[in-house]
């Protein structure tokens, strides 16, 4: 199968994906007598988690046209492991609301946020495992020849988000924020170049 169709339909699962976080952000009930400057910012919990979510996924984007793009084409592993990281993308809205939703409660928010990082940890581990398999189970289908140590390096680096977010989904059960906290910090670390899991993103 040609990777075109494959970063095609990839492409849409993510762009809807990305859309639907904006549809948990909904307007502030307010209170009697509260202003809406009030209410707004009383839904300070559902921009952390949007802001958090869409920077996740939209690295994730960049990403995945990077580590598909290295390919002349695909197998049937690749399709059904690309499938995978799309199912953990596509519940990432899901998550996003549930933390949203929980964060500022007395009672959940502990589940919700965990749900939440835990969302974002097997994102991960399903891009690894793609990733894992495209350099170097199925090296001989790169577009371009690369030494062995030159793929371990890109792959070692591209995984390296999994052990803080299991740590992240640890932690949520003694402090939601810190959990949030800990996905916001990776979310801005690999969003800057330094921290790009992949060596040729520009």
């Amino acid at each position: 199968m040609s990777t075109g169709r494959l970063e095609a339909f990839s492409d849409g699962v993510i762009a809807v994906a990305i859309t639907l976080l904006v549809l948990n952000i909904d307007l502030p009930h307010l209170r009697p007598g509260q202003s809406l400057a009030g209410g707004l910012l009383r839904q300070w919990p559902v921009y952390a988690a949007y802001v958090v979510s869409f920077l996740t996924i939209g690295i994730i984007w960049i990403n995945h046209h990077v580590m598909i793009g290295r390919l002349r084409e695909a197998d049937r592993t690749i399709l059904f492991l690309n499938l995978l990281l799309l199912m953990s993308i596509a519940v990432l809205p899901f998550a996003t609301r549930l933390a949203a939703a929980y964060l500022k409660q007395s009672r959940g928010e502990h589940l919700a946020i965990g749900v939440y990082s835990g969302s974002f940890l097997l994102m991960a581990l399903c891009f690894s495992a793609l990733n894992r398999h495209i350099l170097l189970t199925k090296a001989h289908m790169l577009q371009t020849e690369l030494p062995v140590e030159q793929r371990r390096q890109i792959l070692y680096r591209s995984i390296a988000g999994v052990a803080p977010y299991a740590v992240a989904t640890a932690l949520a059960a003694l402090s939601a924020y810190l959990t949030l906290a800990i996905c916001g910090a990776l979310a801005v670390f690999y969003a800057l170049p330094i921290g790009s899991g992949e060596t040729d993103l520009t």
